[in-house]
């Protein structure tokens, strides 16, 4: 899944967790129960570890013990709820999206809701998103899937999620899956923010410099306040060796951010050209 850091070595900056996790492709010619002791509650679970910056300190790891002494056997729903996303919201603030991200999924399971469904496989995706261990980042698509799957089912035009859906297939064994789904987002919504977004990242990071122009110059002309796009249309106008047009768009995105490590990434690139 995981191949190479293309992009940004020397900046390390924005995204570079996304392009280096990506598969080399071509993409544009076209339930577990509840454990006792908190140190079994499942593969998602993380008490220690996590792939954020956790900040998780005795007075929160305290509180988190309280609400699951609470939670464990707890037969009203309504209660069980409470406690479950009352903990989820301190591994949240802390950082630890997986953990989060598990007890939201128990409220997925105890009160099988589309909000609930929606709510946990988002918190999943985000855990994939930051996960740099090939086992976790399966596991995250996995439950990413699992419950945006469920919602799509009943509401398959929810674009926004089938983009999720379809990033955690680029980043598996079946890249094209994914590459497919965001295909087919544009066939129905030509300007979708998301898709033309990870497109874009998807043929920057397979070298396909020139269709990534292409698919940033449609997002910013439909989407102006996404910098993140306006940034990488730069990038890919450098890379593509078309450098006045680079340094336009370079020098106009440095009037419109304030963003330090956007800024740092334009300079970078600027001394180069």
């Amino acid at each position: 899944m995981k191949r190479s850091q293309i992009l940004f070595v020397l900046v390390g900056i924005l995204l570079t967790f996304l392009l280096y996790r990506l598969p080399m492709v071509v993409v544009d010619n076209e339930e577990q129960p509840l454990a006792q002791d908190g140190n079994d509650l499942g593969s998602d679970f993380s008490a220690e570890g996590d792939s954020h910056n956790s900040s998780l300190g005795e007075e929160d790891l305290k509180v988190i013990e309280n609400l699951m002494a609470e939670m464990e056997g707890e037969p009203d729903n309504e209660n069980f709820v409470i406690f479950a996303d009352s903990i989820a919201k301190v591994y949240e603030a802390g950082g630890k999206i997986d953990s989060a991200a598990y007890f939201y999924s128990l409220i997925a399971e105890k009160v099988p809701e589309l909000a609930n469904w929606e709510k946990a496989g988002n918190a999943y995706y985000e855990a994939f998103s930051f996960s740099m261990d090939d086992s976790k980042t399966r596991r995250m698509a996995e439950k990413t899937r699992q419950y945006l799957g469920r919602v799509l089912d009943t509401q398959p035009d929810r674009l926004d999620l089938k983009t999720k859906v379809a990033m955690t297939y680029v980043s598996s064994q079946n890249p094209m899956q994914g590459i497919t789904m965001l295909r087919e987002i544009l066939e129905e919504d030509p300007v979708n923010e998301e898709a033309l977004f990870n497109m874009g990242i998807l043929s920057m990071q397979s070298g396909q410099y020139k269709r990534a122009v292409e698919r940033f110059e449609q997002l910013v002309a439909n989407h102006p306040d996404n910098i993140q796009g306006q940034f990488y249309l730069g990038v890919s106008l450098f890379e593509s060796n078309q450098k006045k047009r680079a340094r336009e768009q370079l020098l106009s995105l440095k009037e419109k951010t304030d963003d330090p490590q956007i800024l740092s990434g334009i300079d970078n690139y600027l001394d180069r050209l």
